[in-house]
């Protein structure tokens, strides 16, 4: 919780015990028969002065007053006692009750904009609108927080789940910046740098980071996995099995990961040794994880066609649609599964320019070893144009998109462009 819902809070629980407490004891105070008779007494005293009662009356009316007050005072006290008593217990009993029942009824982990972002996640496969409200709600907090690494890290990851690069990689820029030593966080960063590319190659700023994240972190999972990957794009396929050999030894031995990356090293040992390429093992095609991020290898293009899975697609454009489209507007080429997880099991980025156009979809642009066309046997393909840029759909974009198919589908699938995302 922030402090600034502290506060708030307990201001509204002053204000409710005030609402309660005043009136009661002051009610105490109201009923105080020493106080009424002292107003009796003068009452009587200034009939006495005015004429309007005798001596005689005067006596016996203030004999008959004292008695009432002297069988009203210990009542009186007992009466008092009870009303303090009463207040001290709705003082202490009310700020409990209520705190119990926000905790029971109410959501305090709401206020944390990871849980945020998670709960909408959740509900993302029907509601993307909701997840699109909480990564807005976190963008507006970071605006405020601008010193807060692990909301601008939370922030990236999560414009990374929706395929918005650009953001990721700005987002966590700003997280690498404010925690630099930190190697997961500089992986995550190296990671949206590939990812906001236009070749999705590790290199540069991206593979200095990876590298230094090794180095400062030898154990880093996903730094040794993108570093291997690095290698490979490049053909240095021995240094891919060496750095995939480390990350193995890291893995649980029965794991669907670890099956994944022993079949990885595999494919580039069989490329070292110029063998043929190994089939995808039955384990690798029943994963079934939720991340994902594309990859290309320009350089190895006709050898990863090979390697696994593979889907040649051709892409035209419907001609009535033409002239909404300008030559530098963003093209993808797509594949993502059928059921399940909305990510891509992989993607090319082309320009509209270039249609129409031909694209292999490959397991080798998977840069998971868990998030492969090879592991979902129904697959859809598409092709959508942005004008954004943004490989997360957005109204207005232009798009195509097959019918479910197996991902061993031999025949190129044709796609045309003809329909607007609403």
């Amino acid at each position: 919780m922030t402090i600034a819902f502290i506060l708030l809070a307990a201001l509204m629980l002053g204000a409710a015990l005030a609402f309660v407490l005043v009136p009661l004891l002051r009610g105490g105070a109201a009923a105080d028969p020493a106080s009424e008779a002292r107003r009796k007494l003068r009452a009587l005293e200034s009939a006495r002065a005015d004429g309007v009662l005798t001596e005689a009356e005067y006596s016996a009316k203030r004999a008959a007053l004292a008695a009432q007050v002297s069988a009203a005072s210990a009542p009186r006290s007992a009466r008092g006692r009870s009303a303090f008593q009463f207040a001290l217990v709705v003082a202490l009993l009310l700020p409990a009750a209520a705190i119990l029942l926000y905790r029971q009824l109410g959501a305090p982990q709401a206020l944390d904009p990871a849980n945020l972002v998670a709960r909408a996640q959740d509900d993302a496969g029907g509601h993307g609108a909701n997840l699109d409200a909480a990564i807005a709600q976190l963008a507006e907090k970071m605006r405020q927080e601008p010193g807060n690494a692990e909301g601008w890290a939370l922030l990236g990851r999560a414009y990374k789940s929706t395929q918005r690069f650009a953001e990721a990689r700005d987002a966590l820029r700003r997280a690498h910046e404010l925690a630099p030593d930190d190697a997961d966080l500089a992986v995550d960063y190296a990671e949206a740098l590939v990812f906001a590319g236009n070749d999705r190659r590790i290199r540069g700023e991206a593979l200095t980071l990876i590298e230094q994240a090794i180095k400062t972190d030898p154990q880093n999972q996903k730094g040794l996995w993108l570093a291997g990957i690095a290698d490979s794009q490049t053909g240095n396929y021995a240094a891919a099995v060496n750095k995939w050999n480390t990350l193995l030894a890291l893995l649980p031995p029965d794991s669907e990961v670890a099956a994944s990356v022993r079949e990885q090293i595999a494919q580039a040992q069989a490329l070292r040794d110029g063998k043929p390429l190994p089939a995808p093992s039955a384990q690798t095609a029943a994963t079934t994880s939720t991340t994902a991020a594309p990859v290309a290898a320009d350089e190895n293009k006709n050898q990863a066609a090979t390697a696994g899975a593979h889907i040649a697609v051709k892409v035209a454009l419907d001609p009535k649609l033409k002239d909404r489209i300008a030559p530098t507007d963003t093209l993808f080429v797509f594949a993502k599964a059928a059921s399940g997880p909305p990510m891509p099991l992989a993607i090319a980025r082309l320009t509209a320019a270039q249609l129409p156009a031909s694209v292999t979809l490959t397991d080798a642009m998977s840069m998971l070893p868990n998030m492969k066309i090879s592991a979902f046997a129904q697959i859809v393909v598409g092709a959508r144009i942005s004008k954004s840029g943004q490989a997360i759909a957005q109204s207005g974009d232009l798009q195509a998109l097959s019918a479910p198919m197996p991902n061993t589908r031999a025949e190129p699938v044709e796609l045309t462009i003809d329909q607007a995302v609403p």
